[in-house]
């Protein structure tokens, strides 16, 4: 008898794709089960991998534990995200080195002088690091998902005021705060509709 269960066209388990994707949400509360930094660098290791253009990585974390540093973090963020900023055990603020073509040396060591190409226009280059950068942010998402941990991505802050209390002097450019923990009650707003493949996908 012929089975008439399709197969999956993935290589993981649905388990897996559940946790990454399907039933992954965003966390707007978060329980009091810490989360340490060394948790996240462990995610990391593992989403250094993702590609990015000419190797550049150009993603940069700056993980802001509770204490002095939350302090001084909440003020520039907006008024309805501060609340979840404050309560979540870890924080990463996600940053850009737009100054990137200054290691490319050593991470795109076949073309040693690959660096000078980025080196004479910094606004072509600080778009490049934007836009690798939130290519790897999506790595990272899923990678936090991956460590049992939710992802809570804020898009209301001050950026400039989050670069001039934390990166002054130097070239990494706040792009997303991202609130990582475990979810608390009520966790989860309605999941809204996502667009169907005869909407998003174009065959050529």
């Amino acid at each position: 008898m012929t089975s008439t269960i399709a197969a999956s066209p993935f290589i993981l388990a649905d388990e897996t794709l559940d946790v990454l994707f399907r039933e992954a949400r965003t966390a707007n509360t978060f329980s009091d089960e810490p989360v340490s930094a060394d948790q996240v660098r462990d995610v990391f290791e593992l989403v250094k991998f993702g590609p990015t253009m000419m190797n550049i990585q150009p993603m940069r974390l700056l993980l802001v534990e509770q204490g002095e540093g939350r302090d001084r973090l909440l003020p520039h963020m907006a008024e309805g995200n501060r609340a979840k900023t404050g309560t979540a055990p870890i924080v990463a603020v996600v940053a850009a080195d737009v100054d990137f073509h200054d290691k490319l040396i050593d991470h795109f060591p076949m073309r040693p002088e690959a660096g000078q190409m980025f080196a004479g226009d910094a606004a072509a280059r600080a778009d490049i690091a934007r836009y690798n950068t939130a290519l790897q942010t999506g790595y990272f998402i899923v990678g936090v998902r991956a460590a049992g941990l939710a992802a809570g991505p804020m898009g209301g802050f001050d950026a400039a005021g989050i670069d001039e209390e934390f990166f002054a002097g130097t070239s990494w450019r706040t792009q997303l705060v991202i609130n990582i923990g475990h979810p608390g009650e009520n966790p989860w707003f309605d999941r809204l509709p996502r667009i169907s493949h005869e909407d998003a996908v174009s065959v050529v």
